[in-house]
C-alpha cells in the first residue's frame, strides 16, 4: 500500500521531544489579534503584556504597536536581547504581574503555558496554536472542560510558518487559530467561535521581514 504523503494530508509538524519548536509567527497574525482585542473594548495602550516564548521578537514588535508595555523572555537565547527564563518552572514570584499574556507556545507544552498564563495574567490570555489543538479527549478533560477559552479565532487564510526563519513566501497545509481567555467575560463556560477574515494584505508590512543580503 502506498503511503499518502500529500501536504493536504500531512498537516502535522513533527518535532523532537526536546525541540525548541523554532517557528516564528508572522507579525500580521499578531496584529489581527490586537485588532480583535481592541474591538472587544480592551484599552491595550494602557496595559502590559508578557510574551514568554519571544524567540527573535517577531511577535513582540507588533504587540508593542498596541500595548503600553511588553515583557519579553524565552527559555533560549536567540540573540534578540530578551531575558532568558524558563516560563514553566520556578516560583510565580519571579514574574512581573501583567494584564495579558500572548504567545505562540511550543505545541507539546501549550497546555502548561496556558495554565501558567492564566495564573499570572489579570485580564486575559491569548495563545497562537494549530487548529488541531482544539481536538483530543485528553486535552478536553485536562483543559477545556474546566477552562474553555472565551474565544476561538480561526484564520480564514493560511498563516505560513517557516522553521527557524520569518519569510513572506510559502504555503502550508496547517491551519492556525488564536485561543483567547477574557477573564472579565461574565459567562466563561462556553467558547465563542469567530473567523478572522482575510487580512494579511491589510496588516502585513515590508519591514516585518528581515532583508536578505544577496551574495
Amino acid at each position: 500500500m502506498n503511503q499518502n504523503t500529500s501536504t493536504a494530508v500531512m498537516q502535522r509538524r513533527f518535532e523532537a521531544h526536546d525541540s525548541l519548536e523554532d517557528f516564528p509567527t508572522p507579525p500580521w497574525a499578531t496584529r489581527a489579534l490586537c485588532e480583535f482585542l481592541i474591538g472587544e473594548g480592551h484599552e491595550l495602550a494602557s496595559m502590559s503584556c508578557a510574551e514568554p516564548a519571544a524567540n527573535r521578537g517577531h511577535m513582540v514588535r507588533p504587540l508593542l504597536e498596541s500595548f503600553g508595555c511588553v515583557l519579553a523572555s524565552d527559555v533560549h537565547d536567540y540573540g534578540a536581547g530578551f531575558t532568558v527564563r524558563d516560563y514553566l518552572f520556578g516560583p510565580t514570584s519571579q514574574f512581573d504581574p501583567v494584564h495579558w499574556t500572548i504567545t505562540n507556545p511550543p505545541f507539546r507544552l501549550a497546555e502548561q503555558f496556558i495554565a501558567r498564563a492564566l495564573e499570572l495574567s489579570r485580564v486575559g490570555v491569548a495563545m497562537f496554536v494549530r487548529s488541531a489543538f482544539l481536538e483530543g479527549i485528553g486535552r478536553f478533560e485536562r483543559l477545556y472542560r474546566e477552562m474553555p477559552p472565551t474565544d476561538v479565532l480561526q484564520f480564514t487564510e493560511r498563516v505560513v510558518l517557516h522553521k527557524g526563519r520569518l519569510a513572506p513566501e510559502g504555503s502550508t497545509a496547517t491551519a492556525y487559530c488564536w485561543l483567547v481567555w477574557q477573564k472579565d467575560r461574565e459567562d466563561a463556560s462556553w467558547s465563542a467561535l469567530s473567523w478572522i477574515p482575510p487580512c494579511r494584505k491589510l496588516l502585513e508590512r515590508p519591514s516585518d521581514y528581515p532583508i536578505e543580503v544577496k551574495q
